[in-house]
C-alpha cells in the first residue's frame, strides 16, 4: 500500500480523491438547514485546530507520509474557510446588493467590502503557516495553501472583471446577494493573463521533472495534479460542462431549499472548492 502511495498514479488519485470529497462535505453540509451551520462550524472548527497541530509535524522532515499529511491537513484548513464563508458566518462588512452605476473604482471597493473578512482570515492562515514553517526543511502545507490561495485569487479576479459564466446559480439562498458582484461577459485579458500565468506554472513543473532538474516524489505528484485541478475549474468559466454530476450524492435537493427559495429563481446548489465566490 505504501508503495501505491508512493506512485505518480497513487498520489494524482488521492488528489483528485481528497478534491472530489472536499467538496462534495462541504456542498452538502452548506445545503442543509442554517439551524445545521453551528454545527457544522463547531465540528470544523475542531478540525482546523488539529488540522493546525497536523501541518506542523508534516514540516518537520521530508517523507512520503508528511507529504501526505501536510496536504490533507490543508484540505481540512481550507474546509474550515470554505464552510465559513459558505453559511455567511465569514463574509464581508458588506451584506447587500452590488449599487448600481459604479465606476470600476467603486465597485472594487464594494466588492472586496463584500469578503474582507473571510480574506483576512485566509491571511491570517497563511500567516500562521509562515510562522509555523520556520527552521523546518518541509514547505508541503505551506505551497499547497498558497496554491489554494493564488489560483481562489484568480478565479475572484476573473469574476469581476467578466467571464462568460460567473455560476451565481452555485450560490446558496442567504448569499444571493454576492452573485450582484459577478460580471458576466466575454473573457477578458485577466482571464488569459491569469490561465497563462498558471498553465506556465504547471508546465515548469512538467518540464523540471522532464529535464532531471527535480524527482518526481509524492509532494509533487499531489502539489501538480491539484494545480491541474484549479486550472479545469477555472475553464469552468468559459465552457459550461455539468461537473456537478459528480457530487449528485451531495445536492440531494434539500427541503429548506424548497422552503426559502424565490419561486422565479432556480433552487441553487454550491460547487465551494472552485474558488469562483467573488
Amino acid at each position: 500500500m505504501s508503495d501505491f502511495f508512493s506512485s505518480i498514479l497513487g498520489a494524482a488519485l488521492f488528489s483528485v480523491f481528497s478534491w472530489w470529497l472536499g467538496t462534495g462535505a462541504i456542498l452538502w453540509l452548506v445545503r442543509l438547514s442554517p439551524a445545521s451551520f453551528r454545527w457544522s462550524m463547531f465540528g470544523l472548527s475542531f478540525l482546523l485546530g488539529l488540522s493546525l497541530w497536523t501541518a506542523s509535524i508534516s514540516m518537520r522532515s521530508h517523507s512520503v507520509l508528511n507529504a501526505y499529511i501536510g496536504f490533507v491537513s490543508v484540505i481540512a484548513m481550507w474546509s474550515w474557510h470554505e464552510m465559513a464563508f459558505l453559511t455567511g458566518w465569514l463574509t464581508g462588512p458588506r451584506r447587500v446588493v452590488l449599487d448600481k452605476g459604479l465606476k470600476l473604482r467603486q465597485r472594487f471597493v464594494q466588492s472586496v467590502q463584500v469578503l474582507l473578512h473571510h480574506e483576512l482570515a485566509l491571511l491570517f492562515n497563511f500567516g500562521l503557516l509562515v510562522a509555523m514553517q520556520q527552521g523546518q526543511p518541509n514547505h508541503m502545507a505551506l505551497c499547497t495553501f498558497a496554491l489554494l490561495w493564488c489560483m481562489r485569487l484568480s478565479a475572484k479576479l476573473n469574476l469581476f472583471f467578466g467571464v462568460p459564466f460567473v455560476g451565481e446559480q452555485y450560490l446558496p439562498v442567504h448569499l444571493r446577494y454576492i452573485g450582484s458582484y459577478f460580471k458576466q461577459a466575454p473573457i477578458t485579458w485577466c482571464f488569459y493573463i491569469t490561465m497563462g500565468a498558471s498553465s506556465l506554472a504547471w508546465g515548469w513543473m512538467v518540464w523540471e521533472v522532464q529535464s532531471g532538474l527535480v524527482l518526481v516524489n509524492a509532494a509533487w505528484v499531489l502539489l501538480s495534479s491539484l494545480l491541474g485541478l484549479a486550472i479545469i475549474e477555472h475553464l469552468l468559466m468559459v465552457f459550461a460542462l455539468p461537473l456537478q454530476k459528480l457530487w449528485s450524492w451531495a445536492m440531494v435537493r434539500s427541503p429548506y431549499l424548497r422552503e426559502t427559495a424565490s419561486p422565479d429563481l432556480p433552487v441553487p446548489v454550491v460547487v465551494p472548492n472552485r474558488g469562483d465566490t467573488v
